[in-house]
C-alpha cells in the first residue's frame, strides 16, 4: 500500500480500528466507564461495533472516539501486542 500503510486491529465481526490511534482498552463495567460511554454518545463520538451483543470492552482513541466491542479487553490487548496477527494471515492469503 505504500508509505501510509496502517495496521488495522480486529475488534470483532469484521470491524477494525487503526492500531496506532488506540490510547486504551478498558473493561466497561465500572461507573466511570459507563459515564465515559454516555458522554461520548452525547458528543456524537460513540461507535458501537458490538453487532447487538453485550459490550465486553471499550476502546479509547486519540481522537476522543469511544468504540464499543463485544470482544474481551484482554483478547484485544493480546491482538494488539502480537502485532495484529490476523492481518498478517490476510496478507499471506492475498499472495496465493
Amino acid at each position: 500500500m505504500g508509505k501510509h500503510d496502517t495496521k488495522l486491529l480486529n475488534i470483532g465481526f469484521n470491524n477494525g480500528v487503526v492500531a496506532s490511534r488506540i490510547i486504551a482498552i478498558v473493561n466497561p463495567s465500572s461507573s466511570p466507564m459507563k459515564r465515559l460511554r454516555e458522554e461520548a454518545k452525547e458528543r456524537g463520538q460513540l461507535i458501537d461495533a458490538t453487532q447487538g451483543r453485550k459490550t465486553r470492552s471499550i476502546i479509547i482513541t486519540d481522537s476522543s472516539h469511544i468504540i464499543l466491542s463485544a470482544i474481551q479487553a484482554e483478547t484485544i490487548s493480546n491482538r494488539l501486542s502480537e502485532g495484529n496477527a490476523p492481518k498478517e494471515n490476510f496478507k499471506e492469503k492475498e499472495k496465493e
